[in-house]
């Protein structure tokens, strides 16, 4: 079995994540105390961990505390990704730096976010069924729309202005997209809009100290490896610059042998891309005890 982990990126929280595993797992309530003294933040009381204001924490921290109990069990990764903010989850977990110095980071690159969407309001939206290169031609035409997420052959995020996405959704459907769907965001990440919390993402990454990951992590702007030298250059173009999970995705089947995907962090969007992309991999979903659990019994791990 040769395991490759897929980390969860924003948007995906649900009330009371995490809360089970929490209550009875002593490696997952480990990481979240050591988040909550890092933070200065009781990320144990779900009211707390839910705050929306909190979500990229609380994603960061749900996903190392389930990577550290399936890492205890499982031969080690031959290769690892995330989506968006997952990818700092990737980072953490290949040891490319501190889950201390990780959290405190997506804090601050939280609050940058939030603060280039107020200054520059933008929208989203997926188009479904419909080739990548048709949504690329139909954007670069018009001011204010950007492709945002390659996520498959047939599903790709569009983002910008509410004006540019509008214009950009009606041409696509006559284009022949099947649907596009107005996403619920409140900044149009992996777009120009994100340039101020770019700027100021560069800044921080000044202060923090990165490593080569211990285990091959793939960039979802580069469609390369992270290295210790291009970690801080890669992740302040990633809020600017769309995400390719496509290719990451078959980068890593082809290059690293993967059989066995894990889907770690709230949801299982990313299991639903690998089921659309690929034939003969099997892959998981893990965000809570029971699916903990049942991962645990299909591949004979022990509790």
């Amino acid at each position: 079995m040769k395991i490759g982990y897929l980390f969860s990126g924003q948007g995906q929280q649900f009330p009371g994540m995490g809360s089970d595993l929490y209550q009875n797992n002593d490696t997952y309530r480990n990481i979240v105390d050591t988040a909550s003294r890092t933070l200065n933040l009781d990320l144990s009381d779900p009211k707390v961990f839910d705050d929306p204001e909190n979500t990229q924490i609380a994603i960061l921290t749900m996903s190392y505390g389930i990577y550290r109990i399936l890492a205890d069990q499982l031969p080690k990764a031959q290769a690892m990704m995330g989506l968006s903010l997952g990818e700092y989850s990737a980072l953490v977990s290949a040891k490319a730096l501190s889950f201390q110095s990780g959290l405190k980071l997506v804090r601050d690159r939280s609050h940058y976010m939030d603060e280039a969407g107020k200054q520059n309001p933008g929208s989203m939206a997926a188009v479904l069924k419909i080739d990548p290169d048709v949504v690329v031609d139909v954007t670069s035409k018009i001011d204010g729309a950007h492709p945002a997420n390659f996520n498959t052959s047939e599903q790709t995020v569009i983002g910008g202005t509410k004006a540019g996405v509008e214009k950009a959704s009606v041409i696509l459907k006559e284009r022949g997209a099947k649907r596009v769907v107005p996403l619920k965001v409140a900044v149009s990440s992996h777009t120009p809009l994100m340039q101020l919390a770019s700027d100021l993402l560069a800044k921080r990454m000044e202060n923090v100290a990165f490593k080569t990951p211990t285990i091959p992590v793939i960039s979802n702007t580069d469609v390369d490896l992270f290295n210790e030298n291009n970690l801080a250059d890669t992740l302040t173009r990633q809020l600017v610059n769309p995400t390719h999970f496509r290719e990451d995705l078959e980068l890593m089947i082809n290059n690293y042998g993967v059989d066995t995907l894990i889907e770690i962090g709230p949801g299982n969007t990313l299991t639903k891309f690998v089921k659309k992309t690929l034939k003969d991999v099997n892959a998981y979903s893990v965000d809570s005890l029971k699916k903990l659990t049942d991962l645990q019994e299909k591949l004979g791990l022990e509790d």
